[in-house]
């Protein structure tokens, strides 16, 4: 129970990653905030914590407006008192070289990946700083750390949280936060075997797809979900804006 009595925000909690890890963080005893756009699935990852023995609230909100994570970030204090743990999760993908990208597709990912950071922790870190305490785990991946085709806008999101998470340590460093990144590799949520799916040979796209983890295998939500946990505990108690590869080797291997 290395959560226990904590008050954990998890945002994107709907379904993947988010969902394996508001999950897990119940089960180790936080009380998990599930914050989603999607009513339907968050309420499902919501019933299951219940159902669990666990606890959890559902906030819908979106991430990328400011009225609606200051509205969530309040009601949790009015109901909770305190925030201990903030993982920005929720993001999206894109796909495509930097010239065929279209403005808005640019500006969408730009949104929720980096506002959709950048939002919940300006509301957020008032709250740890008046408590002196708190612990904040950005989404970032494997992508800002090497080139991969096709993925430009993904990629420069990637990027950029990893770098605000760097910074956002040195500013709350003194008021006893801890914030650091998660760096997944490919991980098989629903959002990618639908992707993969879709393509001409399915496995073969797949097949291929392993062949960037020196593991010769995709991740599992699971895997990503421990990582955070470990961060989110008083186990990394002294790691501080630090990039955490769970990537299967991708960074820093490759296969002969």
């Amino acid at each position: 129970m290395r959560l226990t009595g904590k008050i954990a925000l998890i945002t994107g909690a709907g379904s993947g990653i988010g969902r394996v890890t508001a999950e897990l963080f119940a089960k180790e005893g936080a009380t998990v905030i599930v914050n989603d756009i999607d009513t339907v699935r968050a309420e499902e990852t919501t019933h299951t914590i219940h159902k669990n023995g666990g606890k959890a609230m559902f906030i819908q909100a979106d991430t990328t407006d400011a009225v609606s994570v200051k509205l969530m970030i309040d009601e949790i204090i009015q109901t909770y008192s305190v925030i201990d743990i903030l993982f920005n999760n929720a993001g999206i993908s894109g796909i495509g070289r930097l010239h065929e990208l279209e403005e808005e597709d640019w500006d969408r990912i730009m949104r929720v990946n980096v506002k959709g950071v950048y939002l919940p922790s300006k509301y957020v870190l008032p709250h740890m700083m008046n408590q002196n305490s708190g612990t904040i785990i950005n989404m970032s991946s494997c992508i800002a750390e090497i080139g991969l085709a096709d993925r430009a806008s993904y990629a420069t999101t990637k990027g950029a949280v990893l770098s605000l998470t760097k910074s956002m340590q040195v500013d709350y460093a003194p008021y006893n936060i801890r914030v650091n990144a998660l760096l997944p590799g490919t991980i098989f949520t629903p959002f990618v075997e639908d992707y993969l799916s879709k393509s001409a040979d399915p496995d073969a796209a797949i097949a291929k797809v392993k062949t960037r983890q020196l593991s010769g295998e995709l991740g599992k939500p699971e895997d990503v979900a421990k990582a955070a946990l470990f961060l989110a505990s008083d186990e990394s108690t002294f790691i501080m804006g630090s990039p955490l590869y769970v990537d299967g080797g991708v960074v820093f291997g490759k296969n002969a």
